[in-house]
């Protein structure tokens, strides 16, 4: 299969219906996704003061083929907002791998906004840090190691993953980020170990989490441009351990950076 065969053949019909759902009601076809992960969803009330808002909201499991996000943080959600005369379908929550889910289910945002005419995608999520970075650093993906064990893809979908991070979008978005680094995904839902820490510090890996990477490699196989950004929301050297509320409040402080380095990817040419 060729690059060029790819979206006929990861598309289904479950996602154009969801396509058709969000398009109606937003009155037209999309320009790009934004996935907000841990603690993120308030980003989008900052962006319904723009200059026209919200064009449209619902329920994430209200779209075919779409599941309630589960983990804490997230929420079932969708809206469409205008931002500089672009839609966007912002997205207030994500399905994971470690919530024993077919994998479909976990890129079925990925594909819905490319089948609604998406061009471009912005993935964002809360990262475990394994360098000497603060709480609350905002991270540019630059590259990744898919450590789950698993693909989003089945068959002849040979994907170069080596141009998945868009370099423009990555230099938009780095001109606003504290950092640039390489992302690492595990399945979950535990955390690392400290001896996994350690090898995965010594691997190259300088955040890591449980989100992010099978999305993305759906989205470059659809033909988008894919940015990431991620929130330092867990120190992994430390001796404390981590909870779902440091996670909350080190995505909390990290908002503001995070709005204006989403809007740098998407008005990026």
């Amino acid at each position: 299969m060729t690059p060029e065969e790819f979206p006929a053949a990861l598309l289904t019909a479950a996602d154009r219906a969801a396509a058709d759902v969000i398009t109606a009601a937003a009155g037209g076809r999309l320009d790009a996704l934004v996935v907000l992960g841990s603690g993120l969803a308030e980003i989008t009330s900052q962006w319904s003061t723009s200059t026209r808002g919200v064009l449209a909201s619902a329920r994430l499991s209200e779209l075919p083929g779409v599941l309630a996000p589960a983990a804490d943080g997230h929420e079932d959600r969708w809206d469409v907002v205008d931002l500089a005369g672009r839609r966007v379908l912002v997205t207030s929550g994500r399905t994971h791998l470690y919530e024993g889910v077919e994998r479909p289910f976990v890129t079925a945002l990925v594909r819905i906004a490319a089948a609604a005419g998406a061009s471009r995608v912005v993935l964002t999520n809360a990262n475990g840090c394994l360098r000497d970075w603060r709480l609350g650093d905002v991270v540019t993906i630059v590259d990744h190691l898919n450590l789950t064990g698993s693909s989003p893809f089945d068959g002849t979908v040979f994907l170069d993953p080596r141009g998945v991070w868009d370099r423009t979008l990555a230099a938009a978005t780095a001109s606003v980020t504290h950092r640039e680094g390489t992302y690492a995904q595990l399945r979950g839902p535990e955390y690392q170990t400290m001896a996994e820490t350690r090898l995965l510090a010594a691997s190259g890996v300088d955040v890591v989490g449980m989100s992010t990477v099978h999305e993305a490699l759906m989205a470059a196989a659809l033909g988008l441009r894919v940015a990431g950004l991620s929130v330092v929301s867990d120190l992994s050297f430390a001796t404390e351990p981590v909870g779902s509320d440091t996670v909350l409040a080190a995505a909390a402080s990290s908002r503001e950076t995070l709005r204006r380095a989403i809007e740098e990817a998407l008005a990026s040419e």
